[in-house]
């Protein structure tokens, strides 16, 4: 299809000396763009390519006035036309479904995209020019119809995805910098949100735009969708996000809700950015933070570090909102929280694992949990404590992550429950001084700094453990230094003894 025949063929007395068309052969010619390029049947030939090629050359063509302004009930509603063009050409270079795609899929969606940038480069320029040309709002509704499809072609191929190359990320971020420069932003969260108080921003439009490809039965068949919304959703903080609650919440729940490790760990990030920015008040209402937790909670039984490390990181931060309900009114035993529920859950997985990358990952995040229940650590005592000890025996390769924080949580065990600790001396001197030597006798696996810092940790752990055994470690370990011959664990000794005496040491 040439120009001329999208065009309708305007004769000269309807096109101006200049080439332009008339108000009525424009519109006409956007329709039949428009139609070429939503046409199902046009999927499997090239006419979206050659419908593509006629948009570019119509949009050069035509002066920017002709685009926003004019009389004629056609170009009235010439605005709305562009939008539903802009619509249209990002779907045209949205990638598809990822069982359809493969390496060449890949590559041909990127060919797509770099032109579609070009044109939406063009289209952008005409706005720009519009902008200093025009007066009155009429740039602004036809920006205001352009910007969201825009931006959501930019993020869709500004990304490093398996759909994008080098050029077509390029290319995606000009359009980016370019649609910013037009709306006079400085930043993509001012885009989304408005650079002032009294602007709306553009998150609204954006939201609607992706809502039909973000439902149970579609948000697969463009695997760009879960991408731009994620990224999308990070840029809003508070106090902007909370007016989107309603939108966002079910998207990034239905994101986590896959069967895919993937798409969990890109849900639960989505959820926990929607606790950190949300007021607690919006998320208690309509028990939007219970189901927000059920819905993290149960990814606790699934067996990746990655997801496992990001569903702790969002409980932990999620346990305050949740507990600003309960109540403890000092006449009988404190209640249980949604926090005892998850370290019992994550202890009775920590005990029988073997995967070195699940233990650092619970290792990790073991002394928050103590932190957070403090003193009510205690109902779980017993299990930590086997938890501790068992850790302590297994070396966790040269950077010994899981055993250094094992003994962080230990040192936090016994600063928050030291009434108990005195019962469990023996075990944990036990354990304590099986780690200094194993660790002052390690031929080479383990760098010098590492060692050191496990050395200090146990030494602090024994220290500790002294002071919560009224000074009964110190006897316990009276004789050591004069049978043992390594000086490593004889300096760890001497440390404790130095501090039960009140005297300082140097740290050496």
């Amino acid at each position: 299809m040439e120009l001329d025949s999208a065009l309708g063929a305007p004769s000269r007395e309807e096109s101006s000396l200049s080439g332009e068309l008339s108000p009525s052969a424009l519109g006409q010619a956007f329709s039949k763009i428009l139609h070429s390029l939503t046409r199902p049947e046009a999927r499997r030939g090239n006419g979206k390519d050659v419908a593509l090629k006629d948009l570019g050359d119509l949009i050069e063509a035509t002066e920017c006035d002709r685009l926003f302004e004019g009389s004629g009930a056609r170009l009235r509603g010439m605005p709305e036309t562009l939008g539903q063009v802009a619509k249209a050409v990002e779907k045209y270079a949205a990638p598809r479904k990822e069982e359809e795609g493969g390496g060449d899929g890949h590559s041909e969606v990127a060919e797509k995209a770099a032109k579609v940038g070009l044109l939406f480069l063009k289209l952008l320029g005409k706005v720009e020019t519009a902008k200093n040309s025009l007066v009155g709002p009429a740039w602004q509704t036809g920006l205001h119809h352009l910007a969201g499809p825009v931006y959501i072609f930019a993020i869709t191929h500004s990304l490093e995805q398996p759909w994008t190359t080098p050029r077509s990320r390029e290319v995606a971020r000009e359009v980016l910098t370019l649609l910013l420069q037009v709306t006079e932003c400085s930043s993509v969260a001012g885009f989304l949100r408005g650079e002032n108080e009294d602007e709306k921003g553009s998150l609204s439009v954006i939201l609607g735009l992706l809502k039909p490809d973000l439902n149970k039965e579609s948000w697969k068949n463009n695997p760009a969708i879960k991408h731009v919304f994620s990224w999308t959703l990070q840029q809003v903080t508070r106090p902007w996000l909370s007016q989107h609650l309603e939108r966002v919440l079910p998207a990034s729940l239905l994101i986590s809700d896959d069967y895919q490790t993937e798409n969990k760990i890109l849900g639960v990030h989505c959820l926990h950015h929607i606790v950190l920015n949300v007021p607690a008040a919006d998320l208690l209402q309509y028990n939007r933070a219970q189901v927000l937790y059920h819905a993290v909670f149960n990814h606790l039984y699934t067996p990746e570090h990655h997801l496992i490390q990001a569903v702790l990181l969002c409980l932990l931060d999620l346990f305050p909102i949740l507990e600003k309900t309960l109540h403890w009114k000092g006449d009988g035993a404190r209640p249980t929280t949604h926090c005892d529920e998850v370290l019992q859950l994550i202890l009775t997985h920590m005990e029988p694992e073997h995967r070195l990358l699940l233990r650092r990952t619970y290792a990790r995040n073991l002394p928050a949990f103590v932190k957070r229940l403090g003193i009510l650590t205690v109902r779980h005592l017993k299990r930590l404590e086997r938890v501790i000890i068992g850790y302590l025996e297994v070396y966790d390769g040269p950077e010994e992550e899981a055993r250094l924080k094992i003994l962080e949580t230990l040192k936090l065990l016994m600063q928050h429950t030291w009434p108990r600790v005195s019962c469990r001396l023996v075990v944990l001197l036990k354990a304590l001084l099986k780690l200094i030597c194993d660790v002052a006798r390690d031929p080479n696996l383990t760098p010098e700094s590492v060692k050191s810092a496990l050395l200090q940790e146990a030494t602090d752990c024994l220290i500790l453990l002294d002071h919560c055994s009224q000074g009964r470690v110190k006897g316990l370990l009276a004789k050591i230094p004069q049978s043992c011959e390594d000086r490593k664990v004889v300096n760890c000794i001497r440390k404790v003894q130095q501090v039960s005496e009140g005297a300082p040491y140097d740290g050496t």
